[in-house]
């Protein structure tokens, strides 16, 4: 492998490791008090195992290359000049294509004044290509350069975004397409739809909405009287008053039981696009389309359809499921689900409504005949058969075995909007500190995980490098949603030794500290 700093990372983390382990030793042979030693032996990014694996997934032979760069730009959004970040100078980051058992090498040049990363979302890839800094690399420094290089071990629908800090609230991520040379469905093409939130350069930037965020909502010097709780500063409505620029209220959605989202965001964009100036896919009237959906959110989730069509489910978060017909998906952010569709002549909408929210993300597909629709003149809902991925089941081809868990790990979600203090089981992660409060498992055993709900709000919880299984029969995946108050128990096996992020895919509850670590220890 080429030029990978977490070697280096994770020899100091051994080191860091050891020093802590002879000062507690120190500390119990001149003090009374027993003081633990012996802490966990843990699988490093820059272990052999990692590599050894590695070695075991399977390889095409074919290598397929992608040159990236970070930088800020000036682009559009719904029409209004914005100053961002992304890829290679554009809102809309390349569509990386490949096929499973292809090995993926991608460069990236660092030009932001910022450290920054990629991780891959969804792939069950080698440990240190994960991108998370401080725990499976170095940051990659301002100016600086990083090849990743890693075998593609299934096929799917993926994507690839930052993980440092309030990146992806802004333009860093992108679609990651892992096509799969076996494939039995049917269809005579796919669009990729990424659905994103979008205020950066509008209302503010990704970090004033942290900040803001960050002071909770202490009634001290605000009476009740002084909120506008049905102020409509943008399409997207629905923020505080008195001085609380970005905070929503009154953000409900019945479907995710409760309070459906922090933020009020002034547009719902459609792979970067606003409904006025939507995406038009041109296609023959009885073709097959294939959707290939991602939530690329940081706040809202979305429920996709279209008025008056059925799509057919196939896959979600890149599994395939058990089909089904439904007249709407809700997508949680990082989740993806792909869906099929019979094209029906003249214009049909493809809409993305953010749940609990207002405003509409759009595309359409055309066969040339017809009237584009306006925006507006579209209906505001989406009812009927509506599910998320979470809810189904899985194609029999993909079930994990029957086996009795060797271990099992209750992940409590905790915290509120009082203090916006967002944890896990009462902590709040600290990536300075990435390994207290870990999760630890070994290789080979069957690991159950029940994330349960503390929280008086929906979560959808993302583990990294792995694919776990809705209970028994339920759907592969790797986000999914927990509703306030409710457990979902997941199962995974441990088959990919290293250090591996869990957290919150709400951009903001995860930075304030909803996080964690599934630490494989020898």
């Amino acid at each position: 492998m080429n030029n990978h700093t977490d070697h280096h990372l994770g020899r100091r983390r051994f080191l860091g490791l050891s020093v802590a382990t002879a000062a507690a030793a120190a500390l119990a042979a001149c003090t009374n008090t027993k003081v633990p030693t012996g802490l966990p032996d843990r699988v490093m990014p820059g272990d052999a195992i990692v590599a050894d694996y590695e070695v075991r997934r399977a390889f095409s032979g074919k290598t397929v290359t992608q040159k990236l760069t970070t930088e800020s730009f000036q682009a559009t959004v719904a029409g209004k000049p914005v100053t961002t970040w992304g890829y290679n100078g554009a809102l809309t980051a390349p569509t990386l294509r490949a096929k499973a058992g292809d090995r993926l090498q991608v460069s990236l040049a660092n030009n932001l004044k910022d450290v920054t990363s990629i991780h891959w979302h969804g792939l069950a890839l080698r440990n240190d290509q994960d991108g998370v800094p401080d725990v499976t690399q170095d940051p990659i420094a301002a100016g600086a350069k990083f090849t990743y290089d890693f075998r593609l071990a299934h096929p799917g629908t993926y994507w690839y975004h930052s993980h440092v800090e309030m990146q992806r609230e802004r333009a860093l991520y992108g679609a990651l397409i892992i096509e799969d040379p076996a494939e039995k469905l049917i269809y005579d093409r796919d669009w990729v739809i990424v659905l994103d939130d979008w205020m950066d350069g509008i209302t503010g930037t990704p970090d004033d909405v942290l900040k803001e965020l960050s002071g909770g909502m202490s009634m001290s010097g605000m009476s009740m009287s002084g909120m506008d709780m049905g102020s409509s500063p943008s399409p997207s409505g629905g923020s505080m008053g008195t001085g609380m620029k970005h905070m929503l209220m009154g953000s409900r959605s019945e479907f995710l039981g409760g309070d459906a989202g922090d933020v009020s965001y002034p547009y719902h964009l459609f792979n970067s696009k606003a409904p006025d100036q939507a995406e038009i896919l041109s296609a023959k009237t009885g073709q097959v389309i294939r959707l290939r959906i991602i939530n690329a959110a940081g706040d809202t989730a979305y429920r996709v359809g279209i008025p008056g069509q059925k799509l057919t489910i196939t896959h979600t978060d890149g599994f395939p499921v058990q089909h089904q017909d439904v007249d709407a998906v809700v997508l949680g952010m990082g989740e993806r689900i792909d869906a099929l569709l019979t094209v029906k002549d003249g214009f049909t909408p493809v809409m993305a409504l953010p749940e609990g929210k207002t405003g509409q993300a759009l595309g359409f597909i055309s066969t040339g005949t017809g009237k584009q629709p306006l925006p507006a003149t579209l209906p505001g809902t989406l009812e009927g058969t509506v599910v998320d991925g979470g809810q189904l089941k899985a194609d029999p081809a993909v079930n994990l075995k029957d086996k009795t868990p060797d271990r099992t790990h209750e992940v409590h979600l905790t915290g509120g909007m009082a203090k916006y203090d967002w944890g896990i089981n009462g902590h709040r992660f600290d990536m300075t500190k990435p390994f207290e409060n870990t999760f630890d498992i070994k290789a080979g055993e069957r690991v159950e995980v029940k994330f349960i709900n503390d929280t008086d709000m929906w979560h959808p919880m993302h583990l990294h490098g792995h694919t776990f299984q809705m209970g028994a029969g339920g759907a592969r995946k790797d986000t999914v949603i927990v509703r306030a108050k409710q457990t979902v128990t997941v199962i995974f096996d441990a088959d990919n030794p290293g250090q591996w992020l869990t957290h919150c895919h709400n951009a903001y509850h995860a930075e304030r500290g909803m996080m964690g670590v599934f630490s494989y220890i020898k």
